[in-house]
């Protein structure tokens, strides 16, 4: 009796082990399984840089956008959208005149005067992963419209308007100021290393600046 209930248990424990690996095989063709068959990146181009990145000032732009049709309810016609714009502006100063003139040494080799171009905004960059849509409310027939529409939210104008709200920002702020006296700072503290002992740094305006 007791041989014949081992069998049966034997029995059965091999039909679930069974059941079980034929559950994974039958399933294990489903499984999604990503490869990578994209070629490796190809360099095309390596530059010099002579541009000296001095100083960044970071923004947070708030947008209130509404767009309203004349004597109709915004319920019905119309949109309004909330955004929180979130990016940078780099300060640069242009180095290249360095090796062209920009540098004078006196005869005694302690004096040393150097002429740079003022430094110049770059334009905005947008971080992409903090900036994003607070709140957006559209009216029906927007909504009804945006069905036939591929990208009826699309958020490039939002993006466009952050950032000309941070580069207008960026020209009232002390950012260029701040990038040629940082400039000043390193340039200083470099040739003193190397044993000039009376140093003049000057920043004359460029074709460059803004």
């Amino acid at each position: 009796m007791f041989k014949k209930f081992l069998g049966a248990f034997a029995l059965v424990a091999g039909l679930v082990a069974a059941g079980i690996v034929g559950f994974q095989l039958l399933h294990s063709p489903f499984t999604t399984v990503t490869k990578d068959h994209s070629p490796p990146p190809v360099l095309t181009e390596l530059r010099d840089l002579a541009d000296f990145h001095a100083a960044q000032a970071q923004f947070e732009v708030t947008l209130d956008l509404e767009k309203d049709v004349k004597y109709v309810p915004s319920a019905i016609a119309g949109e309004r959208v909330q955004f929180i714009g979130v990016g940078t502006v780099d300060a640069v100063v242009d180095f290249s005149s360095l090796g062209s003139g920009g540098v004078t040494i006196s005869k005694d080799a302690k004096s040393v005067a150097v002429t740079l171009p003022s430094a110049y905004a770059l334009d905005p960059v947008l971080d992409h992963k903090q900036s994003h849509v607070m709140n957006r409310d559209r009216g029906l027939l927007n909504r009804i419209a945006g069905m036939f529409d591929d990208n009826p939210t699309s958020e490039a104008p939002l993006y466009k308007a952050a950032m000309g709200k941070m580069a207008d920002a960026a020209k009232q702020s002390d950012l260029l100021n701040r990038a040629q006296e940082h400039t000043t700072f390193i340039l200083t503290n470099m040739l003193k290393s190397m044993g000039f002992e009376k140093i003049d740094i000057n920043f004359q305006v460029s074709s460059a600046s803004v």
